[in-house]
């Protein structure tokens, strides 16, 4: 887990299943980029836009960041957001932490895909039984 903190930025990283996000916090009014993209352009989807901004909303406060992100998949990817801001808010200013782990955005979310065993179809569906 990486935290930094500049006079200009605030930086930290998320998680959730196999996404990264890398996220630059801003203490200044403007847009939200994620991948050069504005974030309701890269989060079409309603739920992850939410999901994405969440840490936003339960601070409140004028915030500008420019966020990496990559690996999995577009809900995976929310979650990193989501951890990524959150993370970047309590370097910004620790008394946020307060606020922003009892609502679990701290927390990395350690839920995966479990993996396929042999003998079985996938990781627990086994083949279909037959008497005869």
């Amino acid at each position: 887990m990486t935290k930094r903190s500049t006079d200009k930025y605030h930086y930290a990283n998320g998680s959730r299943k196999t996404s990264v996000a890398r996220v630059r916090l801003y203490a200044k009014e403007g847009p939200i980029v994620v991948n050069e993209r504005p974030i309701e352009e890269y989060f079409l989807v309603g739920s992850h836009l939410l999901n994405a901004t969440e840490p936003l909303r339960v601070v409140e406060g004028a915030y500008s960041a420019s966020i990496r992100v990559s690996g999995g998949g577009i809900s995976g990817q929310a979650g990193a957001v989501r951890q990524g801001i959150a993370r970047a808010l309590t370097v910004f200013n620790e008394d946020f932490r307060k606020q922003l782990k009892p609502a679990g955005m701290l927390t990395r979310d350690a839920r995966a895909k479990e993996r396929k065993k042999p003998g079985l179809k996938r990781a627990r569906k086994a083949p279909q039984y037959t008497k005869r």
